[in-house]
């Protein structure tokens, strides 16, 4: 039978449903995962992959290795998300193939790692880069960068809470712009590879330890994160078994081939000691390219990072949207914005619903501070500020990615386990076990060897994973919590429905 999370009533009116809207296209599907992938990590992981690899001719494998992995990873996800159409991405994939425990871990380090730290690191190099032409002589103040670094987040986040259609305009505007600027990169260094500037392209000083090798791949990787992105938000797409993989064959191949020539446009232009002193390499290369236009670099760096946070924060929201209502965090977290489906002026009764309490009252205007303070001072304002307690950006990379390789290994353990256990399942898109077992090899390596080439960032990172495991048993596994504690939480999910003016998304329950 159904059971309504919300019962809607006036009169002459049907009840109507409530849950998400169907309004990202395939162009919107493109430009969310170009535009997720092409932020910070352009503009920053080169130095990471050549401090690494040793030599360009090196680095030059390691990037195109990192865009091939990205492509079988996505086929990967191809299948996993016309499979399970839900979105929530990785978390659930996770939750249909190993449980609610497993899943939940997931969930907690998104929460506590992968969102804050890569939503902290985009953010401030908008914020750098918005700031540096003001200040030709020196750096701008670091008080300066997290403040503007806050007010990009704050206004994103109003807008992904605003409207959805609102956000996939500013993807679709942005990937646009980023793309063009990286097109002129790339044409650039084409220009001077042929007029004979080769000089670099060499694998003199490479680096043969493979310790070396796998942090390499975690920097070029970082550049590439975003690949998934579209996962989390299948429940949105128009006709997903069409559009969720054709978005993953045109953008993943755009990325590429970008990233790519964009490196060897670097190349053509910045000798390998120039690049280890340089810390923002697209502005060294404007300098010597562009002379007197070379501002127009922070601009585009700046396009392309604005674009990055808002694709993080677009698919954030739907990952917690789907662990709010699986009952894995607060259900606070999972109400769809009740004005965007009935507007205020109707003035329609609402009627809320739980175990222990019930509610009728009357929704009159739209108030987001609640969410706006819950996403920024919780999670951004307080975990991102955390994060940059070191300055050292790849310290930051190589522990957020161990994270994020643990978890996208996980789901692609469930993908072969779904195969063997549920081979009944419905898959539009099938590829030969090959494609999945290849991949899952990869990523073994890539968990396995940093352990001992980067002990602490991953030691760290596998601490903050299992301490989820206290906060599921606490939170989410003890069901027989006492009254008082019941009630307390219904309490503050009834202010948050009445001050945020949000509804619970319908959901299907089987008779028992």
């Amino acid at each position: 039978m159904k059971k309504k999370a919300l019962d809607t009533s006036s009169e002459g009116s049907e009840n109507e449903k409530v849950q998400l809207k169907r309004t990202i296209t395939l162009f919107n599907g493109v430009a969310i995962i170009v535009g997720s992938i092409v932020g910070s990590g352009i503009f920053v992981s080169p130095k990471g992959v050549l401090a690494e690899a040793g030599s360009f001719g090196a680095a030059l494998v390691i990037w195109i290795m990192c865009g091939f992995l990205s492509l079988i990873g996505a086929l990967c996800y191809a299948e996993l998300g016309t499979t399970i159409t839900r979105s929530g991405g990785d978390y659930a994939y996770i939750l249909d193939a190993f449980g609610p425990c497993l899943a939940f871990l997931q969930l907690w380090v998104n929460l506590i790692i992968i969102r804050p730290t890569a939503q902290a690191v985009v953010s401030l190099t908008f914020a750098y880069y918005v700031l540096q032409p003001g200040f030709e002589t020196c750096d701008p103040p670091k008080i300066a960068v997290r403040f503007l670094a806050a007010i990009c987040i704050s206004i994103l986040t109003f807008i992904n809470v605003y409207s959805v259609r609102a956000a996939t305009r500013i993807q679709d505007v942005f990937t646009i712009a980023k793309i063009l600027a990286l097109i002129i990169i790339t044409l650039t260094g084409l220009v001077m590879i042929g007029q004979g500037e080769v000089e670099y392209f060499t694998f003199e000083n490479t680096n043969a330890d493979v310790g070396k090798m796998s942090l390499a791949l975690y920097s070029g990787l970082f550049a590439y994160a975003g690949w998934n992105f579209l996962n989390f938000v299948t429940e949105e797409m128009i006709d997903p078994y069409k559009n969720l993989p054709r978005a993953i064959y045109i953008s993943i191949p755009i990325v590429s081939f970008v990233y790519v020539f964009a490196n060897v446009a670097y190349m053509t232009i910045i000798s390998p000691r120039e690049m280890l002193d340089s810390n923002a390499v697209a502005v060294t290369f404007g300098d010597k390219v562009f002379g007197v236009m070379a501002w127009i670099v922070p601009v585009f760096v700046s396009l392309s990072t604005f674009g990055g946070v808002n694709g993080l924060l677009f698919t954030s929201g739907r990952l917690f949207f789907v662990g709010a209502r699986e009952s894995d965090i607060s259900s606070r977290v999972q109400f769809a914005v009740m004005h965007f489906i009935f507007p205020h002026e109707s003035n329609r009764d609402i009627k809320f619903s739980s175990n222990v309490w019930q509610l009728r009252s009357k929704m009159y205007c739209t108030d987001f501070s609640l969410i706006i303070l819950f996403n920024i001072i919780t999670f951004q304002g307080g975990l991102s500020i955390l994060m940059l307690i070191t300055d050292d950006v790849f310290f930051l990379i190589n522990y957020m990615s161990f994270v994020q390789w643990l978890s996208v290994g996980m789901s692609i353990a469930a993908l072969l386990y779904l195969r063997y256990a549920r081979p009944e399942m419905y898959r539009p898109i099938k590829f030969n076990l090959v494609i999945p077992i290849t991949f899952l090899l990869c990523v073994i390596f890539l968990l396995v060897v940093p352990l001992y080439a980067a002990t602490e960032q991953t030691g760290m990172a596998l601490l903050m994973v299992l301490s989820g495991l206290p906060v599921y048993v606490l939170g989410v596994k003890w069901k027989s919590k006492p009254k008082s504690v019941r009630q307390f939480i219904a309490s503050c999910t009834i202010l948050g429905q009445k001050c945020c003016n949000v509804v619970a998304q319908e959901t299907e329950v089987k008779d028992s």
